[in-house]
């Protein structure tokens, strides 16, 4: 239900895991175990669970800003792209060269820096997608 907004917590840096096809038992089990908030569209699941927030915006944009409100977060530059959008494991800096037979070749001539994740091996670099990041960021900052 909020795929994306996990995806974007990610991005912004924050530990944030995403419950896909599992029953609200087990994510209330879960969150109560590792001590996490859930975010949900579900008001049933909301009420349930020991920390929750119930998400009825439709709008990423708005759904990040009552995230960050609820929970006094900001957008903080040195976390922003950190954790695997994937698996939300922070990444690590790898070396250019090591890279060279895994991203496309204008990728490689073009980047210097890039980073891996050491769960699925998913390689990121500070491309063209990075500048559409970075002013939907912006926006949020505001």
């Amino acid at each position: 239900m909020l795929g994306t907004l996990a995806k974007w917590l990610r991005i912004l840096g924050y530990d944030t895991k995403y419950a896909k096809n599992m029953d609200d038992e087990k994510i209330i089990e879960i969150a109560r175990k590792e001590q996490r908030i859930v975010l949900t569209r579900d008001k049933a699941l909301a009420k349930k669970a020991d920390k929750a927030l119930y998400i009825n915006e439709r709008e990423l944009e708005k759904q990040i800003e009552k995230v960050f409100e609820n929970f006094n977060l900001k957008v903080e530059h040195d976390k922003i792209l950190s954790r695997c959008t994937i698996c939300n494991i922070p990444v690590v800096k790898i070396e250019k060269e090591n890279v060279k037979e895994k991203v496309p070749e204008h990728v490689w001539k073009t980047q210097e820096e890039f980073w891996i994740c050491p769960q699925c091996h998913r390689i990121y670099w500070m491309g063209s997608h990075w500048e559409n990041m970075a002013d939907k960021i912006k926006k949020l900052k505001r």
